[in-house]
């Protein structure tokens, strides 16, 4: 998630590659990080990462926030934090870094290609400045929106994972089309062309609910009422509803 939010950052220009440091202990990311953006200064250390800069993106996982917090000393105090560790709460945040200037955000990873959704909520150390520049930030890759932190869990269960929900439900009408007759590549441009194209129209019509568009293309007796029927009968709507639900529980479980 890091990667792709500096990535899409420096792509938009909002943050310029010379002025990043990466601290990455994996090799095969550092090796991603020198080809794709050599002007990043790969850190050793987190310590000496962090003492020249003004924001911080703490991207990692959940259960390794306290050991990144602990390895950065004191050097917290006096930078905006933003964490996108899904499920670690504001308080655990401020008192782990020993400052209260840090910003929670569930980005998503079409972020990397300028295209995400992202929410955030402030501790109470975040200036006026500091939300500006956040939004400004984010806004660079993602829709970006602040929102009160009980509804972080629901962001993750909805944004923060719905592009894995998104993946399986192309592929899984891109299977349809070839188990019709398509060949695969013509299949997947369809399937994805399709979904992406109905997103754009339902956020380019805003005063129209996507129920009103759905029973527009829903002929009596058609092809699209005929497979809105199987889509009930194989519970589809309720398995998003438990999926969101599902990854907002884990979520709150790994807080």
């Amino acid at each position: 998630m890091g990667r792709a939010l500096i990535d899409g950052m420096t792509r938009a220009e909002v943050v310029h590659s010379n002025a990043v440091s990466v601290v990455e202990p994996d090799e095969k990311s550092q090796s991603w990080w020198r080809e794709h953006r050599p002007a990043c200064k790969i850190a050793n250390f987190l310590s000496e990462s962090i003492a020249g800069a003004e924001v911080v993106i703490l991207a990692v996982k959940p259960d390794i926030v306290e050991q990144a917090a602990k390895e950065g000393g004191r050097g917290w105090s006096g930078r905006l934090v933003m964490s996108v560790a899904a499920g670690i709460s504001l308080e655990k945040l401020t008192r782990w870094l020993g400052t209260d200037r840090v910003i929670r955000v569930m980005p998503n990873t079409p972020c990397l290609v300028g295209e995400g959704a992202s929410a955030h909520c402030c501790a109470g150390g975040v200036t006026s400045a500091d939300r500006s520049l956040a939004k400004s930030m984010l806004s660079a890759v993602s829709w970006a929106g602040e929102v009160a932190e009980k509804q972080m869990d629901a962001v993750t269960g909805l944004s923060g994972s719905g592009p894995a929900y998104v993946c399986v439900m192309i592929e899984a009408l891109a299977d349809g089309g070839v188990f019709a007759g398509l060949p695969r590549d013509i299949a997947m441009r369809l399937a994805t062309q399709t979904v992406l194209g109905t997103a754009q129209m339902i956020s380019q019509l805003p005063d129209k609910h996507p129920a009103e568009l759905k029973d527009a293309v829903a002929s009596p007796g058609g092809t699209t009422i005929a497979g809105l029927r199987a889509l009930e009968q194989n519970g589809v709507r309720a398995g998003l509803i438990n999926a969101v639900a599902a990854a907002a529980q884990r979520s709150s479980e790994l807080g």
